[in-house]
């Protein structure tokens, strides 16, 4: 069975796709709950216990090491398995896994919990993108990838604004239960996504190539790995993705140390901060129809902006006090490396989704979250050193030059890139070698 025509899907309403559209009613509800539970977890460490900079590191690590050990698993097996399940059962995990962060008592209690909340992390976020893949055309794929990138950066609005509510008037207990309902809200609305998606069997038969009977686990989940090497704009743009999420991790993970080191900073300033990043984040979102071209261009200006604008926030923070224009500056320094973060993110995770054959999108986004989890868990370690050696003004001023470096890098690579890009073709081949018998 061959895809609809490509100008024909292109003139129908994405909203018209009703699994689709659970989908990401399903997105919707888990993210705003991920970021109540976000904020009221950087609240309670961070602020009431009073966590160091290495035990906020450690609160990273422990969200990203799941991801990074198991990132292959998780593809591999939300290729091979019912991916409907595997989300299912992994938001009804989480949703007893964030309750029970109400009862703990210690630093060592929420990083186990995170460790466990972090596994199903991994089963199910390569399983949400080859869902998406199965239920919308690739006509259709970019305005997809864009408006589910579009509700994450909204939830990062509304979440910590909600939270700060609820942590003022219930308390932080409050934000981790209404984060576990949300969990089980999600799994309630996912049971009415079709368990095949209708175009499952069209690209996997057509666009994927068959893997021997007997070829091993590890060649499997190595998949995604050897479809991203054949296309050099895809691999070119995932080595620059991971080492600008490296350098930018050296000061993003020590924020919370940042702000208390501003004298007379407002406590619920950080909720309003994340906020602007995820406006800033949604306004890349809402034109990322125009990256769909050349994605490397974006992700270029989208390295350079953040980098600029981390390095001149920490220069300003370090020479002010709180009050009316600290708040705006901190605002707007958010808002603006919220839009270079999209634009880094955005084109590269459109063009992922639209190359990437059906039956291996789980194995191929498993393999770029496990490297940005590799990423996510070496810069928040080397921030936590810098942090602790020198204060976190210059993390923030160093993360930031080396990530407008990156970004002026790429800017003068990108040509070569894109024209062997072009030479390899537009379609991905991965080679096999077929087990003797």
């Amino acid at each position: 069975m061959k895809e609809p025509n490509n100008a024909a899907l292109a003139d129908e309403k994405l909203t018209a796709n009703r699994p689709f559209m659970l989908l990401i009613a399903a997105q919707l509800i888990s993210n705003i709950g991920d970021w109540l539970h976000f904020l009221a977890l950087l609240t309670m460490v961070g602020l009431k216990w009073q966590a160091s900079p290495w035990e906020i590191t450690a609160i990273s690590l422990c969200m990203a090491v799941p991801m990074l050990l198991g990132g292959a698993l998780g593809g591999y097996l939300g290729d091979t398995f019912d991916r409907k399940a595997i989300m299912i059962g992994s938001d009804l995990a989480r949703a007893g896994i964030v309750a029970s962060i109400v009862f703990a008592g210690s630093l060592w209690q929420v990083y186990l919990l995170l460790i466990a909340k972090g596994m199903m992390d991994v089963l199910f976020s390569p399983a949400k993108s080859g869902k998406l893949k199965e239920l919308v055309p690739s006509a259709h794929m970019d305005r997809a990838v864009a408006l589910s990138s579009s509700i994450e950066q909204i939830t990062k609005i509304i979440g910590p604004a909600f939270g700060g509510l609820l942590v003022a008037a219930f308390g932080i207990s409050a934000c981790y239960l209404l984060d576990s309902a949300t969990y089980l809200l999600s799994a309630a609305i996912l049971l009415a996504v079709p368990r095949a998606g209708k175009y499952k069997t069209a690209r996997g038969a057509e666009a994927a190539p068959k893997l021997p009977g007997r070829a091993s686990f590890l060649r499997e989940a190595g998949a995604g790995l050897r479809l991203i090497t054949g296309m050099p704009a895809a691999l070119g743009g995932l080595v620059m993705l991971v080492t600008v999420l490296l350098v930018l991790q050296i000061a993003d993970s020590q924020t919370v140390t940042l702000f208390r080191d501003i004298p007379g900073i407002s406590g619920d300033m950080l909720g309003w901060c994340l906020a602007a990043s995820g406006l800033g984040t949604l306004l890349s979102a809402l034109a990322a129809r125009r990256t769909g071209r050349r994605p490397l261009i974006f992700m270029s200006a989208g390295a350079i902006l953040m980098g600029s604008v981390f390095t001149a926030a920490a220069i300003v923070t370090a020479h002010g006090e709180a009050g009316l224009w600290m708040n705006i500056i901190l605002f707007g320094s958010f808002a603006a490396a919220g839009a270079g973060a999209g634009l880094v993110f955005i084109p590269f995770y459109a063009m992922l989704q639209r190359r990437t054959p059906e039956a291996y999108t789980g194995r191929v986004f498993g393999t770029v979250n496990s490297l940005t989890s590799a990423a996510a868990i070496l810069g928040p370690v080397a921030g936590g050193a810098l942090v602790t050696a020198s204060g976190a003004v210059p993390a923030f001023i160093l993360s930031g030059v080396l990530s407008a470096l990156l970004g002026l890098a790429m800017l003068l690579l990108c040509g070569r890139i894109e024209a062997r890009d072009r030479m390899a073709g537009t379609e991905p081949q991965v080679m096999f070698e077929v087990s003797q018998p």
